[in-house]
């Protein structure tokens, strides 16, 4: 029987033992694993919606465009959406993005740093507090929020309740986004305008925290990890640096930063072959569509010039699809650009690989270079 632990750890075995779909009693759900399937899912929230009690985010921050469909979600997502295009994004962003890596690397210690903490962190939670328009806070203290409220949301889908410190994490982060609506013209100044109140706009900019934290601080880590695991394909990027975003794509690909998401059926379905029954919960894998041997070729292999390494749905499909994409790409192409200018940049020994059930990523990336 397939345990929490081994999920956390390596789920991908676990994962394409079940292709394209089947149950796993320790999520108490059925988890889809095929690429199509996974599609199919996610681009029909009539069958398979968000807006349920279960929802793991929603039981932490409240409702939120990450949580409801149909027309809710709309007026939800809607005051978010244009700023985070793609045109929009490269005009806004690109400068401070450039600006803050420039800064944080040029405060890492001489010859060796942990790049999670030094630079993934601290910069996605800036670019976060910009896009945002938050009142100051220190990069500590967003991320201890931030990583308060995510272990809750990872233990409510491992079946345990809102921990006391998500509970507490959120309230600070509450109150510290209130304080922030009414201040110019920010993106929470602009959803309150758009009619959102302000427990509607708190929670709305807690689950952007979580994609524009989670996702960034994920992706930088593990394509370096990746990288620096795989020195043949590092070597092809150092002598053509022009592949260095589909190494990026091909990271996500094996390990998104966010490996599950979860729907709950409307009505009784079949999928695959599959009797699921309303109100079954559904728990489409990212991880596990990323790997998948119908569409990618020798799918567990780290390989830089994948001609297919975009068809990740890492980012998920349908409604839901990653509101900040193209500015979590920006940041971690900025970032892996100045990390791997480093001289002989190198991954301290024993480094363990990207974990978690939820979110999978590096809990620290030691690296030492030619200083």
């Amino acid at each position: 029987m397939v345990t929490l632990e081994e999920l956390a750890n390596d789920p991908h075995p676990a994962l394409a033992e079940i292709r394209p779909i089947g149950w796993i009693e320790a999520l108490n759900s059925w988890v889809v694993t095929g690429r199509a399937l996974a599609v199919q899912v996610l681009r029909d929230p009539a069958t398979f919606t968000v807006d349920d009690p279960r929802f793991s985010t929603a039981q932490v921050v409240g409702p939120s465009m990450l949580s409801l469909d149909g027309n809710p979600h709309k007026a939800h997502r809607d005051p978010f959406e244009s700023p985070f295009g793609l045109a929009e994004t490269r005009r806004r962003f690109t400068e401070p993005v450039r600006r803050t890596v420039q800064d944080l690397m040029s405060a890492t210690s001489q010859g060796s740093a942990d790049l999670r903490t030094a630079l993934a962190g601290p910069l996605s939670v800036a670019v976060v507090a910009y896009s945002l328009g938050l009142p100051p806070a220190s990069a500590p203290t967003v991320l201890g929020w931030y990583s308060a409220i995510s272990d809750s949301v990872s233990g409510v889908s491992a079946g345990r309740p809102v921990t006391d410190a998500g509970s507490a994490a959120f309230a600070e982060l509450h109150r510290h986004v209130a304080s922030g609506i009414g201040s110019g013209d920010s993106l929470l100044a602009t959803a309150a305008h758009a009619g959102l109140g302000v427990d509607e706009v708190v929670a709305n900019a807690a689950v952007l925290m979580f994609g524009g934290i989670e996702t960034t601080e994920g992706m930088i880590t593990n394509a370096l990890w990746h990288l620096l695991t795989h020195r043949d394909q590092l070597d092809l990027v150092l002598a053509d640096p022009s592949l260095l975003a589909n190494a990026m794509e091909e990271s996500l690909r094996l390990e998104p930063a966010a490996a599950v998401v979860d729907r709950y059926a409307t009505r009784d379905v079949e999928l695959a072959g599959r009797q699921l029954r309303r109100g079954d919960m559904v728990t489409v894998s990212l991880a596990g569509a990323g790997r998948d041997p119908e569409v990618f070729e020798s799918p567990d292999d780290f390989d830089v010039r994948r001609a297919n390494a975009r068809r990740h749905l890492a980012f998920a499909s349908g409604p839901h699809i990653c509101l900040g994409m193209h500015l979590t790409r920006l940041e971690t192409l900025t970032a892996l650009e100045a990390a791997l200018a480093l001289p002989g940049l190198r991954l301290a020994p024993d480094s363990p690989p990207p974990y978690g059930l939820v979110f999978r990523k590096k809990t620290a990336l030691d690296v030492t270079w030619d200083g």
